[in-house]
């Protein structure tokens, strides 16, 4: 096998070695530097005047949303959405209503998925940090008092992404949890996002979508509260939107398009492979799906395979445009793969491999390993458990996905006796001293002195 042998096949590329998979398959764009489609800038054009950078534009509808409050949220989550409506928040009665429209099929799955997800919480939290109080000194965790859920999703419904996004902090014991969404053309809210949310723990649902509701929520208007911090994924404009707003509000992180890498061996059935790698391309055309295997003969059926699956899509254009994004990578051997994937740190990482268990404890980087052919990354989508919510781009590298521990907050506290003071005053007054911090010193002095 020479390293870098490259060979087109159809929608799924195929290079052999290391040197070609980091030239062409691992290798990553930030995602916040993704040139628009041209449609997209166009549209950009025809609003402002003047063509603008995705980023120029998003801080043009923050300054909006600042200075008008509602009506600047309504006006372009109206424009972007195709929508109408004259009420921003949910009623109740819409509320109920969408319980009585939802298939009693699919509100089963939607409590289901809701059930798995709190219990997978509920023992993280029991394994999360607690308050102490030890010698003088400790903390005091708390959960955060309000924030906002960005409930992606608009030609989707995506209630999956609500359910992982809203139930940890539900858990967690969030006082109040907003919801923000794309509104359908007739104004309404998809009635399974809106089951989804209330069933999650969503207090209140807001009609506000893109960099708009971003704004909304960092800075509060008439009618959508300001929180303390906002969760959730969403298309670029979302995340432009909540870089810049960090600071004003915390954001949970920054989150690309979803990706995933398979690692395959011989023993692996080569449709689930297939399918593996298209169940995330048919999410988006900035997915990516990589497959590292070990056999070129792998990789070879593989790409067949996935032009047989891709004439069974319904979202077939989107995932092609994917799967061209990503590749098939042959390495000499499954140390390789695994030395690969923790390069490329991804989102979701599958081992369909005869021995799983041998290279779990190598695995360093990824967002979620999914073990084994019975735990596709799909149940990760819906029933597993862990939010779905996780980093991408490579941020798995010094990211976690989301949890329980991202709705908390630690407060230190601090509470000596007097001998305390006595006996560490002098080291802290001696250190502010020689820093030319004369006030820190006397701040201390005086309490010694007084004594």
């Amino acid at each position: 096998m020479t390293p870098a042998t490259k060979t087109s096949t159809a929608s799924l590329r195929i290079v052999e070695g290391a040197e070609a998979a980091r030239a062409e398959v691992i290798g990553r764009q930030p995602f916040t530097e993704i040139e628009l489609p041209e449609a997209q800038q166009t549209s950009i054009t025809e609003l402002w005047g003047e063509p603008l950078s995705a980023t120029e534009h998003v801080a043009r509808i923050i300054a909006e949303v600042a200075a008008e409050g509602d009506a600047a949220v309504a006006r372009y989550s109206q424009r972007f959405d195709g929508s109408s409506y004259d009420t921003i928040e949910v009623s109740r009665d819409e509320m109920g209503e969408a319980f009585a429209t939802v298939p009693q099929e699919q509100l089963d799955a939607v409590e289901f998925a809701v059930n798995r997800v709190r219990q997978y919480h509920r023992a993280q939290l029991e394994h999360g940090p607690q308050s102490f109080d030890a010698r003088g000194t400790g903390m005091i965790v708390r959960p955060l008092q309000r924030v906002g859920i960005y409930m992606t999703g608009s030609d989707a419904a995506l209630p999956s992404s609500v359910i992982h996004t809203a139930v940890p902090g539900s858990v967690a014991g969030v006082d109040e949890l907003i919801g923000v969404t794309a509104a359908m053309p007739d104004g309404r809210v998809n009635p399974l996002k809106l089951v989804a949310a209330r069933l999650a723990g969503v207090h209140r649902v807001f009609r506000a979508s893109g960099p708009q509701a971003i704004a909304a929520l960092a800075f509060g208007t008439e009618t959508i509260p300001r929180v303390d911090k906002i969760y959730g994924p969403g298309n670029i404009f979302v995340t432009l939107a909540k870089q810049q707003m960090f600071g004003r509000v915390g954001i949970d992180a920054i989150y690309g398009p979803t990706e995933t890498l398979v690692i395959a061996d011989e023993s692996a059935r080569i449709d689930l492979v297939a399918a593996d790698l298209l169940a995330q391309a048919e999410h988006d055309k900035l997915s990516t799906s990589v497959l590292i295997t070990n056999s070129r003969e792998v990789a070879e059926a593989v790409a067949r395979e996935v032009e047989v699956q891709l004439e069974t899509l319904e979202r077939g254009e989107i995932a092609r445009a994917a799967i061209t994004r990503g590749g098939a990578v042959v390495v000499a051997d499954l140390n390789q793969a695994v030395e690969l994937a923790n390069e490329f740190a991804p989102e979701h990482l599958c081992l369909l491999v005869a021995e799983p268990d041998e290279l779990l404890p190598q695995v360093r980087h990824a967002g979620g390993i999914f073990v084994g052919e019975s735990s596709p990354e799909v149940l990760g989508d819906y029933t597993a458990g862990p939010s779905h919510v996780m980093p991408t781009g490579g941020a798995a590298r010094f990211a976690s996905p989301l949890s329980v521990l991202d709705f908390l907050k630690i407060t230190s506290t601090v509470r000596f006796d007097e001998h305390e003071l006595e006996r560490q005053g002098p080291y802290a007054a001696l250190l502010a001293r020689s820093e030319g911090l004369t006030a820190h010193a006397s701040s201390i002095e005086r309490r010694i002195e007084g004594k």
